[in-house]
Protein backbone atom coordinates (compact mmCIF):
# COMPACT_ATOMS: atom_id res chain seq x y z
CA UNK A 1 0.00 0.00 0.00
CA UNK A 2 1.51 3.35 -1.15
CA UNK A 3 -0.30 6.89 0.57
CA UNK A 4 0.18 10.41 0.52
CA UNK A 5 -1.50 13.60 1.13
CA UNK A 6 -1.96 15.79 -1.55
CA UNK A 7 -2.62 19.78 -0.77
CA UNK A 8 -5.16 19.90 -3.39
CA UNK A 9 -9.15 18.85 -4.03
CA UNK A 10 -10.83 15.68 -3.72
CA UNK A 11 -12.37 16.47 -7.62
CA UNK A 12 -8.79 17.90 -8.76
CA UNK A 13 -7.34 14.54 -7.95
CA UNK A 14 -9.88 12.22 -8.74
CA UNK A 15 -10.21 14.04 -12.62
CA UNK A 16 -6.17 13.60 -12.77
CA UNK A 17 -6.32 9.96 -12.05
CA UNK A 18 -9.31 9.34 -14.47
CA UNK A 19 -8.39 11.71 -17.23
CA UNK A 20 -8.59 9.88 -20.94
CA UNK A 21 -7.64 13.08 -23.81
CA UNK A 22 -3.86 13.24 -22.39
CA UNK A 23 -1.11 11.72 -20.56
CA UNK A 24 -1.23 11.05 -17.20
CA UNK A 25 2.23 12.12 -15.35
CA UNK A 26 1.77 9.94 -12.25
CA UNK A 27 1.08 6.73 -14.13
CA UNK A 28 4.49 7.04 -16.31
CA UNK A 29 3.04 9.59 -18.59
CA UNK A 30 1.08 7.18 -20.08
CA UNK A 31 -2.74 8.00 -21.67
CA UNK A 32 -5.89 6.07 -20.67
CA UNK A 33 -7.48 4.06 -23.50
CA UNK A 34 -11.07 3.10 -22.57
CA UNK A 35 -14.62 3.46 -24.26
CA UNK A 36 -16.33 3.90 -20.79
CA UNK A 37 -15.22 4.68 -17.64
CA UNK A 38 -17.69 1.84 -15.96
CA UNK A 39 -17.20 -1.48 -14.71
CA UNK A 40 -16.62 -4.10 -17.01
CA UNK A 41 -14.71 -1.71 -19.92
CA UNK A 42 -11.60 -2.97 -20.95
CA UNK A 43 -8.69 0.03 -20.38
CA UNK A 44 -5.30 0.19 -21.76
CA UNK A 45 -2.39 2.43 -20.82
CA UNK A 46 -0.97 3.54 -24.21
CA UNK A 47 2.45 5.49 -25.20
CA UNK A 48 1.22 9.50 -25.55
CA UNK A 49 1.07 8.76 -29.19
CA UNK A 50 -0.76 5.53 -28.67
CA UNK A 51 1.39 3.01 -30.54
CA UNK A 52 2.31 0.96 -27.77
CA UNK A 53 0.44 -0.08 -24.72
CA UNK A 54 2.23 -1.03 -21.91
CA UNK A 55 -0.63 -2.26 -19.34
CA UNK A 56 -3.84 -3.58 -19.81
CA UNK A 57 -7.12 -4.34 -17.65
CA UNK A 58 -10.32 -3.98 -16.71
CA UNK A 59 -12.43 -1.65 -14.70
CA UNK A 60 -13.49 -3.69 -11.52
CA UNK A 61 -14.99 -0.46 -9.78
CA UNK A 62 -15.67 3.30 -10.64
CA UNK A 63 -17.11 5.12 -7.57
CA UNK A 64 -16.55 9.25 -8.39
CA UNK A 65 -14.60 10.80 -6.61
CA UNK A 66 -13.73 7.91 -4.15
CA UNK A 67 -12.49 4.56 -5.65
CA UNK A 68 -11.24 3.51 -8.81
CA UNK A 69 -10.42 -0.13 -9.14
CA UNK A 70 -9.01 -2.56 -12.36
CA UNK A 71 -7.66 -5.16 -12.75
CA UNK A 72 -3.74 -4.98 -13.94
CA UNK A 73 -1.46 -6.45 -16.60
CA UNK A 74 1.83 -5.44 -18.34
CA UNK A 75 1.75 -6.56 -22.07
CA UNK A 76 5.64 -7.53 -21.79
CA UNK A 77 5.10 -9.90 -19.53
CA UNK A 78 2.91 -13.56 -19.38
CA UNK A 79 2.33 -12.89 -15.25
CA UNK A 80 -0.88 -13.02 -14.29
CA UNK A 81 -2.83 -10.22 -13.54
CA UNK A 82 -3.01 -8.29 -10.30
CA UNK A 83 -5.83 -5.78 -8.96
CA UNK A 84 -5.45 -2.17 -8.46
CA UNK A 85 -7.22 0.05 -6.00
CA UNK A 86 -7.04 4.08 -6.29
CA UNK A 87 -8.93 5.61 -2.78
CA UNK A 88 -9.14 9.21 -2.59
CA UNK A 89 -10.66 10.92 1.47
CA UNK A 90 -10.95 14.12 2.11
CA UNK A 91 -8.50 14.98 5.08
CA UNK A 92 -7.24 18.26 6.96
CA UNK A 93 -4.51 20.01 4.49
CA UNK A 94 -6.21 18.37 1.33
CA UNK A 95 -6.98 14.97 -0.08
CA UNK A 96 -5.65 11.46 1.30
CA UNK A 97 -4.60 9.35 -2.17
CA UNK A 98 -4.24 5.58 -1.63
CA UNK A 99 -2.73 2.98 -4.03
CA UNK A 100 -3.45 -0.97 -3.03
CA UNK A 101 -2.27 -3.46 -4.60
CA UNK A 102 -4.26 -6.89 -4.42
CA UNK A 103 -3.50 -10.21 -5.80
CA UNK A 104 0.25 -9.39 -6.42
CA UNK A 105 1.77 -12.92 -7.69
CA UNK A 106 4.81 -13.00 -5.55
CA UNK A 107 8.45 -13.50 -7.43
CA UNK A 108 7.03 -12.34 -10.89
CA UNK A 109 8.45 -9.56 -12.66
CA UNK A 110 5.17 -7.56 -11.92
CA UNK A 111 5.99 -7.41 -8.13
CA UNK A 112 8.90 -6.33 -8.71
CA UNK A 113 7.66 -3.80 -11.05
CA UNK A 114 4.40 -2.64 -8.94
CA UNK A 115 6.59 -2.41 -5.45
CA UNK A 116 9.02 -0.21 -7.27
CA UNK A 117 6.61 1.95 -9.57
CA UNK A 118 3.56 2.21 -6.10
CA UNK A 119 6.10 5.05 -4.28
CA UNK A 120 7.04 6.88 -7.59
CA UNK A 121 3.24 7.23 -8.63
CA UNK A 122 2.13 8.53 -5.54
CA UNK A 123 5.18 11.05 -4.68
CA UNK A 124 4.59 11.97 -9.07
CA UNK A 125 0.87 12.56 -8.99
CA UNK A 126 1.74 14.91 -5.27
CA UNK A 127 4.33 17.10 -7.22
CA UNK A 128 1.80 17.23 -10.19
CA UNK A 129 -1.39 18.44 -7.97
CA UNK A 130 0.72 20.63 -6.10
CA UNK A 131 3.36 22.02 -9.04
CA UNK A 132 2.01 21.50 -11.73
CA UNK A 133 4.26 19.52 -12.96
CA UNK A 134 6.02 15.87 -12.02
CA UNK A 135 9.91 16.44 -10.70
CA UNK A 136 12.84 16.81 -12.58
CA UNK A 137 14.44 13.62 -12.47
CA UNK A 138 10.87 12.30 -13.25
CA UNK A 139 10.91 14.34 -16.51
CA UNK A 140 13.86 13.39 -17.57
CA UNK A 141 13.40 9.69 -16.86
CA UNK A 142 9.66 10.33 -19.25
CA UNK A 143 12.27 11.64 -22.07
CA UNK A 144 14.24 9.00 -21.79
CA UNK A 145 11.08 6.34 -21.97
CA UNK A 146 10.27 8.27 -25.43
CA UNK A 147 13.43 8.05 -26.89
CA UNK A 148 13.53 4.31 -25.52
CA UNK A 149 10.16 3.44 -27.14
CA UNK A 150 10.99 2.33 -30.84
CA UNK A 151 12.75 -0.60 -28.83
CA UNK A 152 9.39 -1.52 -27.34
CA UNK A 153 8.43 -5.64 -27.47
CA UNK A 154 6.38 -6.18 -30.87
CA UNK A 155 3.72 -7.42 -28.36
CA UNK A 156 3.37 -4.41 -26.86
CA UNK A 157 1.93 -2.59 -29.98
CA UNK A 158 -0.94 -1.19 -29.74
CA UNK A 159 -2.92 -3.20 -32.49
CA UNK A 160 -2.58 -6.27 -30.48
CA UNK A 161 -4.24 -4.51 -27.14
CA UNK A 162 -7.84 -3.32 -27.95
CA UNK A 163 -10.33 -2.03 -25.96
CA UNK A 164 -13.50 -2.31 -27.64
CA UNK A 165 -15.71 -4.04 -25.57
Amino acid sequence: MFRVTIASTIDAVWNEITKTDEPIPAFFNSRMDVLRLAPGSRLAMRTADGKYTGVVGEILEFDPPRRFAHTFRFTNFEDPPCKVIYSLEEVAGGVQFTLEIEDLPPGTKTAKQMLQGGKMIVNTLKSVMETGRPSMGIRVLYRVFKLMQPLSPKRCASVHWPVDD
